[in-house]
Order: structure tokens, then C-alpha cells, then sequence
């Protein structure tokens, strides 16, 4: 099978990142069940860690909730931002000369807008970071607000250069979530959690990238925006999503780097230093499907452990037991259980 003809997995995110999304409504008291609905989103699942949703039905959700509260913040900043702050985010850098001028545009005008949170971009010798810190403590999820404004500064960043933005490593200041696997393909494989603040680091030189964005250009972008950014900032993941694809096909084998370069067309080394450019690494892609497949398959199917471990291509049961226990900290039973109990 050559590589243009692997089939897509469709892409989809964690119901964790939905909740948050939601969070602002919930606080408020609203009934959310209506726009859940009507995007295909079962209300139910809100509390199942395990669902995950097609990326196309959270952009549309995120869309749908903006409007109905006219606030592209969720209401979950001490102001709303209005329906067009985005629009006027875009206006004020896309006339700027570069992508590092363009974000030190966007910064001040976050300062204007949304007065809880700063935003400061620092350069450090080759490196460049976006740093996101507390104005006001944050009280309506407070990390569903952090990533979200880190998802926004990075995709305008990747539609202003026309191109993906590597991100070297990402700081968060909390601990580790339990979909933290999800960050690999957001972010970057290199994220780091009880960290003091929040940043974001990249190569310096990507600021110099000029801004050939116009008016005509900014038009087809705003149709479909804000929801549209949540796609974007896959765009760097392409290969990473290829390779994930073809790791699902093969299983229970897992084919190595090299098998998979040549499905793929490539040399190995270039397999690895664009995985690396993508901020990921094959060994990660591998680790973080196998985990997502084992963790689905303990709370969707009634296989026996055994089964699930063999099927993964675990050398044996055993090793399944240490990795669930690093994973969830509960054995492969235990968790079975624990999200039984909780349906």
C-alpha cells in the first residue's frame, strides 16, 4: 500500500477538552444539553473520561457557544470577548512585517481585551517563548482558559507564517491531566506540568518569517472562525498523524522506524527529523497509541486482559499490569472497574 492511499483516522479530542469548553455555560446555568445535541454530542459522555470527540464536532461546538453567549472567551474571563474580538486580533497583525512583530501586536491587544490574563513574548538566545501568566486567579477552569489562549496564539501564529509552528517545549502550571497524551499532538511531545508558569518555547529565528496575510486572505479565514483555529494547529502534526495511522493498521505487530519510513516513502533519518521538527518522535507516537487503544479497549470491550496485552503486542501480561499502573495508577482490572462503577 503506498502512502497516498493510507486510509485518514479521523481526528478527535479528548472530552475533557469539551467540558472545559462548556464550563463557562455550566457556571452560569445554563442548559447545555440543547447545543451538545445538536453537534452530535451525547451529554452523558461529558463525564467519561474515556470519549473522545471528531475534531470537526468540537470546532463546530466551539462556534456554536460563542455565538449563543457572544463571548469567544466562554464566558470564562472576568469580561466577555465579544463576537469580532478575534476578527480585530487578526486586523491588528496582519499588516505587521513579521510573525515576531505580529505576536508583540497581538499581545498588546490582549492587554486591552482580556485584563486577566498577560501575555509576553521573551527571546532567550535561539529560542523564543510565549509566556501566559495570571492576572486574576482564574476560577471557572483555569486550565481549560490557560490552554485555550495558548491554542489561540498558536494558531494565529501558524495561519499568519502560512506555515506549522513547531513548538520546542510547553510548560504548564498544573499537574498533569489525565489526557496529557492528547498534548503530544496539540502542543508537542516535550510538555512539562507543575511548572511556576505557563510557556511556550520555539525557535527564535521563526519570528523573522514574514506576514503575507490581506484582506482577501483574512475574509476565507474568518469563515468558520473561532472554531476553525482548532484545526489548525494540527497542521504541523501531519506526520505524526500519518504515522499513528499506519502503527493502527499493523497491530497486533508493530512495525519498526525503518518499516514504517518505507511505507511512508522516506529515508529513516528523515522520518526521524521530521517527527523531531513536529515536536514528537516515533517511540512517542507508538507509546501514546498504544496507551489510548489499551485504556478504550479495558472500558469499551469485555476482552480479557490477556487478550487486550496480546493483542497490543504487550511481551506478556505482566508488562501490561506496569504500564496500566503508570498510565492510570490502577491495574488493567482496577481501572475496568473503577469505570464501570462510573457509568
Amino acid at each position: 500500500m503506498s502512502a497516498s492511499s493510507i486510509p485518514r483516522r479521523r481526528t478527535t479530542v479528548a472530552i475533557a477538552f469539551v467540558r472545559g469548553m462548556v464550563a463557562g455555560m455550566v457556571h452560569r446555568g445554563d442548559d447545555i444539553g440543547p447545543l451538545l445535541l445538536a453537534e452530535n454530542i451525547e451529554p452523558g459522555c461529558l463525564a467519561d473520561d474515556g470519549t473522545r470527540v471528531p475534531i470537526e464536532r468540537y470546532a463546530a461546538l466551539y462556534n456554536r457557544i460563542v455565538d449563543t453567549m457572544d463571548d469567544e472567551g466562554f464566558g470564562l474571563f472576568s469580561s466577555p470577548l465579544r463576537l469580532g474580538t478575534l476578527e480585530f486580533l487578526c486586523r491588528a497583525a496582519i499588516t505587521a512585517p513579521d510573525l515576531g512583530s505580529a505576536l508583540e501586536r497581538i499581545t498588546r491587544f490582549l492587554r486591552l481585551v482580556l485584563p486577566d490574563l498577560a501575555v509576553e513574548l521573551k527571546r532567550e538566545g535561539g529560542s523564543a517563548c510565549l509566556e501566559i501568566t495570571e492576572c486574576r486567579h482564574l476560577v471557572i477552569e483555569r486550565r481549560f482558559a490557560l490552554e485555550w489562549l495558548l491554542r489561540l496564539l498558536h494558531g494565529m501564529a501558524c495561519w499568519l507564517a502560512g506555515r506549522g509552528i513547531a513548538l520546542d517545549t510547553v510548560d504548564f502550571p498544573y499537574p498533569r491531566p489525565a489526557h496529557a497524551d492528547d498534548y503530544a499532538m496539540i502542543y508537542t511531545e516535550r510538555s512539562h506540568f507543575d511548572c511556576p508558569v505557563m510557556c511556550a518555547r520555539f525557535s527564535a529565528n521563526l519570528l523573522e518569517l514574514p506576514i503575507r496575510r490581506d484582506e482577501t486572505a483574512l475574509l476565507k479565514f474568518l469563515d468558520g472562525a473561532p472554531g476553525k483555529l482548532t484545526l489548525l494547529y494540527r497542521r504541523d502534526r501531519e506526520l505524526v498523524l500519518r504515522v499513528r495511522d499506519i502503527l493502527r493498521q499493523t497491530l497486533p505487530d508493530w512495525p519498526d522506524q525503518n518499516v514504517v519510513a518505507a511505507r511512508l516513502g522516506l529515508a529513516p533519518r528523515t522520518l526521524h527529523r521530521r517527527l523531531a521538527d513536529e515536536g514528537s518522535s516515533f517511540r512517542a507516537i507508538k507509546d501514546a497509541l498504544r496507551r489510548d487503544l489499551a485504556l478504550s479497549r479495558l472500558t469499551k470491550t469485555s476482552l480479557p486482559v490477556a487478550r487486550i496485552a496480546a493483542d497490543l503486542g504487550f511481551a506478556d501480561p505482566s508488562a501490561f499490569y506496569r504500564a496500566c499502573m503508570v498510565w492510570t495508577g490502577l491495574p488493567p482490572s482496577g481501572y475496568r472497574r473503577m469505570k464501570l462503577r462510573g457509568q
